[in-house]
């Protein structure tokens, strides 16, 4: 039975069908923590007829991308303030919360039914950039792209990709992936990649196909929760700094409210957010975290903050993961032809250092940082991980590491995110 998104002109009956069998069920779908296999049904709260109207706030003219400001994100909408539009947008300009990011889908069949071109017209209407964000799996990538492009049918400013331990080992489906949701969303569509912060931890995560140049995500917004962690503001900033640099892509750091934190380290994060120049700030998220905590993340930071960098991580032969291979990827593009495996042996170590002798660099065979700078400005030669693994079925169907570098069979270290709730 084909399943109509909320939104699209479904039959009267259905619709009141629907709404009654949400009335008899003690625990409604969105409540899960993770989604049902049909859609969950959420009807928008409308502001009534005599609701203030609030004039539309035209966005700055140096608005930059939809990602920069102050922005929060929200999974379960009838959880944020009661799923009340009105209430949402008042406390978001309270706040100086510039942006919402709202989940519009799980998975291959999920499309949430939260999000909806009602929805994001009305927190236009007041002012408010609308993001959508998909938590994607890579079992179907295909049917995943098409939900993804829902959002952006539906009037989203920009999408996030929500992948994490389910895409690890996935070149395939990543592949496969990106390459239908742009054909969906165009080229010029915003799209930032939501994903571990720790690179090192997940040599086996392709980075390399999410954020690719031609067809990746242009933004890069890593979810640097510290205390999920299990570390400081301070050190969450260097180590993420430190393996996404490599990327080349703005970093939009993602921080917590949930878990507690404390106001201190709100404002720490935001500090340091300013120092490294990020553009613009996410929290993660709406209904779970204090309200003197959710207040601390639009507070003006005062004083002059000192800016912050990071050079890249260094890499030797022996290091093995996804930042070889997109090392090696990037040599093919210089010229300097090596095979993509995701190891850094003697043949990647060779073509390092013709590079390096070709660019006048100190010649050290290492990836050190004047090496990667340099190195990233050549346009790599991204693999077809796709048709690599055209001998299963397809790419969601090859197992993990099928078609894949072999680099992608390694397992993560830890999973830094592990007991976030969406």
């Amino acid at each position: 039975m084909t399943q109509q998104r909320m939104g699209s002109r479904a039959p009267l009956g259905a619709l009141v069908i629907a709404l009654l069998a949400a009335l008899i069920v003690s625990a409604p779908a969105w409540a899960q923590d993770q989604p049902p296999a049909v859609p969950p049904v959420v009807a928008p709260v409308v502001p009534p007829a005599d609701a203030p109207v609030v004039a539309p706030v035209d966005a700055p003219a140096d608005a930059g991308s939809p990602f920069d400001g102050n922005a929060m994100w929200i999974w379960q909408l009838p959880k944020a303030n009661g799923g009340d539009w009105e209430a949402i947008a008042q406390q978001a300009k309270a706040t100086n919360v510039t942006a919402l990011f709202i989940k519009s889908a799980d998975g291959p069949v999920n499309d949430w039914r939260q999000f909806t071109p009602e929805m994001v017209d009305y927190f236009h209407s007041q002012g408010l950039k609308v993001c959508g964000w998909h938590y994607v799996y890579g079992r179907r990538p295909g049917a995943e792209a098409r939900l993804s492009a829902n959002a952006m049918k539906d009037g989203a400013d920009c999408f996030i990709i929500d992948a994490e331990a389910e895409y690890e080992g996935r070149y395939a489906a990543a592949d496969e992936y990106m390459t239908k949701l742009r054909a969906l969303v165009g080229d010029d569509a915003p799209i930032a990649l939501a994903a571990f912060p720790y690179v090192d931890f997940h040599p086996s995560f392709p980075y390399s196909v999410f954020m690719r140049p031609k067809g990746g995500a242009e933004y890069n917004l890593p979810q640097m929760y510290w205390r999920a962690i299990g570390t400081s503001v301070d050190e969450a900033f260097r180590h993420t700094y430190r393996w996404n640099v490599p990327y080349d892509r703005p970093i939009f750091p993602l921080g917590q409210i949930w878990q507690s934190p404390s106001v201190s380290e709100i404002k720490r994060f935001r500090q340091l957010a300013s120092a490294y120049g990020a553009p613009g700030v996410s929290w993660w998220e709406w209904s779970q975290g204090p309200a003197s905590v959710f207040r601390a993340t639009g507070r003006v930071v005062a004083g002059n903050v000192t800016a912050r960098s990071e050079n890249p991580v260094t890499i030797r032969r022996g290091s093995s993961g996804d930042w070889v291979v997109w090392a090696q990827e990037h040599l093919n593009g210089a010229g300097q032809a090596v095979k993509v495996t995701g190891n850094f042996g003697p043949q990647t170590q060779l073509a390092i250092t013709a590079f390096q002798t070709a660019e006048g660099l100190p010649v050290s065979g290492t990836l050190d940082p004047a090496t990667w700078t340099a190195l990233v400005e050549a346009e790599p030669v991204s693999t077809p991980w796709a048709r690599r693994a055209r001998g299963a079925r397809s790419a969601s169907a090859a197992s993990v590491g099928a078609g894949a570098p072999a680099s992608a069979r390694l397992p993560s270290k830890r999973n830094e995110l592990a007991g976030k709730r969406e």
